[in-house]
Parts: C-alpha cells; structure tokens; sequence
C-alpha cells in the first residue's frame, strides 16, 4: 500500500481508485473522526465508475497509519500524535500536493465526511487555489452554538442502545463500526484533548478570492450539526466567502453517514450528479 512521510515522521497509508473510464477529475476523500478509508467503498465504487480517480489516507492516527504509529494499539487509534491537529491538517494538505503533482492536468475535488469536512473547510480557506470542487457531508458550521460538541446519541439513549445510531438509520451499519478493529468510539474530545478541540472552531475565510462551487450534503437527523447548522454554513459561504454556486441537500430521515443510510443510492447518485454538471466527460 502506498504512503508518504509527514513532517514529524508519521506514515501516513493511502489508496489511489484509478477511474475506470477516461477521468474527469480527481476527487480526495476525507473521512471522519475513530473511523478510516476502507468504509467508503460503495461511495468510491461509484466514483471510480462514473470517471473520478479517488486517493483517500487514513488520517493520522487512524486506520491503518494510527495502527502503525501506534505500534498496533488499537487502544489508541483516533489520538493524533506529535503535532495534534495542526499536524494532522498539514499531513492532509501535504496529500493534497501529491495529488496535484501526479494529477496536473486534472481538476481537484475534496470529498470531506465529519472530521473531515472540517479539514476540508480548513484546507480551503488556507488554500482555496488548490481545489476546484468541495463537498462537505455531515458537516456544520465550526461555531459555538452550531456544532454539537456533547453526547451525540443523546435522543437515542435507551435501554439496549449500543451508543452509535446516531451513526445511521441502519442498525447493521453501527454493528459494523463495533465489530470493526480499525475504528473507536472514544469521542472526539477525549481522543484530540482541549486545545485541538479548539483549533476545530473557524468560519469561512471571507472573500475567498475564488468562486469555488460548493455541495453540503446532510441528514436531516444528524445530531453533529444538522440542517439548521449546515443552512448557515452555506450562507457563510456565499456571505462571507462569496461564493455563487452553493447547495445544500438535506435527507429526511437521515442521521450521520448519509453515506451508509438507507438511501444510500439517492446520495450516491446526487453526488455523480453534482460533479457532472460542473465536470463534463471526457473522451
């Protein structure tokens, strides 16, 4: 498996998706927090089918580079390492240039899920040159009072509850994440600790300098921010960032991973939709 070397000497382990027909764009996936790459197979399958290459890393500490870094102690995966977040964002960004470099003919996508929307924000304002494309899912605006930093399964505490529906609808989807040995369910606070939970507060950067069109994807159940929290984070963007091509999508009956949701196909192909109105095929 590939992998490339952080400043602060932490492999970082990722997969390249070539396209299965002439690629239209490159998309870089970006997943959530006590969670890695290999769960968004169904999502990169459709990519990789419609004409999008996907690279997608587990991020630092998670997967199989918090694995190795961890000396295989599954006990700490989601705990970032030397450098906490801000290492964690230029390792991300470090990928990015990776990607540009093998790929400079193609435009740029980033796909970011959760924790990783919140990269994805972060990258974009840091380098909004770098990106042609950005799909948030799951997503909020990083602001007190949008972002849900307490007990994400709080409306589903009931007797029986295995702490993670608010994950999805599906209840094999959370058996899933339970059974599988690359994820936790140590929440986010206790994994990054009080000053890297901080650095997650931001808004977007305000005149952007590039209209960069943008799709915010969310169930309309997700307890991380929800819809009322994602409405905002596209009116910062085309408020503060102004930006002109800004949707937003809401799924009824829909939790967290709108990716692993019962409608699962609905929000594969608005996505496929989305990029092909700004990505045309080519021969």
């Amino acid at each position: 498996m590939p992998e490339f070397t952080d400043a602060h000497g932490v492999a970082i382990v990722y997969d390249v998706h070539p396209s299965t027909i002439a690629p239209r764009a490159v998309v870089q996936l970006l997943h959530g927090v006590g969670e890695h790459a290999g769960r968004y197979a169904a999502a990169i399958d459709a990519l990789t089918a419609a004409g999008y290459t996907v690279y997608v890393d587990d991020h630092r500490g998670h997967g199989r580079t918090g694995m190795r870094q961890h000396g295989d102690d599954a006990a700490k995966l989601g705990r970032l390492g030397p450098g906490g977040h801000r290492a964690a964002v230029a390792a991300v960004w470090q990928f990015t240039q990776l990607i540009r470099d093998e790929n400079p003919e193609l435009p740029l996508v980033i796909l970011g899920h959760s924790w990783g929307s919140f990269l994805a924000q972060i990258l974009v304002n840091d380098h909004p040159e770098a990106y042609d494309a950005v799909i948030l899912s799951g997503s909020s605006l990083r602001w007190p009072g949008s972002l849900n930093s307490g007990d994400l399964n709080k409306r589903w505490r009931t007797a029986g509850a295995t702490g993670v529906e608010w994950l999805s609808t599906d209840a094999a989807v959370g058996r899933a994440f339970l059974e599988d040995p690359l994820t936790t369910t140590v929440p986010l606070p206790r994994l990054f600790g009080p000053f890297d939970v901080l650095r997650l507060i931001g808004k977007p950067r305000a005149d952007l300098g590039r209209d960069i069109p943008v799709l915010l994807m969310v169930g309309r159940d997700d307890p991380v921010g929800g819809p009322r929290s994602v409405h905002r984070l596209a009116a910062a963007y085309r408020e503060r960032s102004k930006l002109t091509d800004v949707t937003t999508l809401v799924y009824p009956d829909a939790r967290h991973e709108i990716f692993n949701e019962v409608m699962q196909t609905e929000v594969r192909a608005d996505l496929l939709a989305w990029l092909a109105a700004r990505f045309p095929a080519r021969d």
